[in-house]
């Protein structure tokens, strides 16, 4: 707002002059109000989106196409068919509030199948990927997060800490140099006014990297890859720990993420393989369990370590092996601070046809009691994202 006087003050009285300046904002004010009808977008669609193939399979820095509804400028719209019409509220209306609603012919029950009124206008807005990955990563952490031994962390910015006299050409601050040499200048010759710049006018900013420290932690993807993970299921398991490991990695400086893959045997592979190997052979789950326990008793141990095993597979184990699996599972659970597993059912069959032989069945019956024991079950694409919020769900204490 801005106000002026005018020359009638000597004459007893002020005119006053109002601006309103958010009209000088309309562009600003459209460009937020459209980017929070995205992120409202986004929000409603992050199923899909996460579970979106394209992502997937990408190198993870494209952009996504997200459908939302098209925004016009306010303005008056005058009826197309040219009738008089007047409305008006009583005084207490809102903003989106409706105040009257025309009829519209072609429309409603009984209104035949075809009409002759226009529709919405859609259209797909490109929107970064890390964009949608602090949406879906908003309220996800690592669970029962303790304070361990703990490794200094360098943060990626710097900050500066003080004033030197010395220091490199590219540190050197220009401003404070120049009100040292006006100083300088009144010290010597009485005038405040700026001279030649000497060695002793030069004054430097000093920096220095923000260390922080953070509790040491080590995650262990354990995937499936025996023959009966077929095309959707090995896409499902995927799908989980691309986001898992892009969660881990934006969220936290230091987590160790540790790949296994197994079948009859198991192996540690580098992410690369973990990600492409294609399928084959027989199922013994406790061979993954065993590798794991394995693993951090010799580079993890949970005294200085947060500890998190994340396992999917299709639930089918050889069955001589189930007791075997159930023990090394326990076991991981003691050992932890959390051990998920996920199970991946055929595309499109619900929970209730799976066999009682399934692997979650016989873990969710005999681990039952167990706090830090997750158990899911994903039976479509869209399953993925919930999946994601049960594992990394606001629970225990984060340090």
């Amino acid at each position: 707002m801005s106000a002026h006087c005018s020359l009638a003050e000597s004459w007893g009285y002020m005119s006053v002059q109002r601006n309103d300046w958010s009209l000088q904002r309309k562009g600003v004010i459209d460009q937020e109000r459209h980017k929070d009808r995205i992120k409202e977008a986004i929000r409603r669609n992050l199923g899909s989106i996460v579970s979106n193939e394209s992502i997937i399979l990408s190198d993870g820095r494209r952009t996504v196409r997200v459908p939302m509804r098209a925004l016009d400028e306010y303005k008056f719209r005058f009826d197309y068919r040219k009738r008089k019409q007047v409305g008006q509220g009583d005084g207490d209306s809102q903003v989106g509030d409706v105040i009257g609603r025309e009829d519209q012919p072609g429309q409603g029950p009984g209104a035949g199948d075809a009409g002759n009124n226009p529709g919405q206008d859609f259209y797909e807005a490109e929107v970064n990927i890390d964009e949608i990955a602090k949406l879906i990563f908003e309220d996800l952490h690592l669970p029962f997060l303790e304070e361990k031994a703990r490794h200094a962390v360098q943060s990626k910015s710097t900050k500066f800490t003080e004033i030197r006299r010395v220091g490199a050409l590219s540190n050197l601050d220009k401003r404070r140099t120049i009100l040292e040499n006006i100083r300088r200048q009144a010290r010597e010759k009485g005038h405040a006014k700026l001279g030649p710049i000497t060695k002793e006018d030069l004054r430097f900013k000093s920096w220095e990297e923000d260390v922080r420290y953070e509790s040491n932690a080590v995650v262990l993807a354990m995937m499936d890859v025996s023959g009966s993970m077929g095309e959707f299921k090995k896409y499902i398991a995927r799908s989980f720990f691309f986001w898992m490991v892009r969660f881990l990695r934006t969220k936290y400086d230091h987590v160790e993420i540790v790949f296994i893959s197994h079948h009859t045997d198991a192996k540690e592979v580098t992410e690369e393989q973990f990600f492409t190997q294609g399928e084959s052979g027989g199922t013994v789950v406790s061979s993954a369990y065993k590798l794991a326990l394995d693993i951090i008793a010799e580079r993890y141990p949970p005294r200085d370590w947060n500890v998190y095993p994340f396992h999917f597979s299709d639930g089918d184990n050889y069955y001589s092996d189930n007791d075997d699996a159930v023990r090394l599972a326990d076991k991981l659970i003691e050992t932890c601070n959390l051990f998920g597993y996920g199970e991946i059912g055929e595309e499109g069959m619900s929970s209730y046809r799976r066999s009682s032989g399934a692997l979650l069945s016989i873990f969710s019956d005999r681990l039952k009691n167990q706090e830090r024991f997750i158990g899911v079950r994903i039976d479509d694409k869209e399953d993925v994202y919930p999946a994601l919020k049960q594992f990394f769900g606001r629970r225990g204490v984060e340090v």
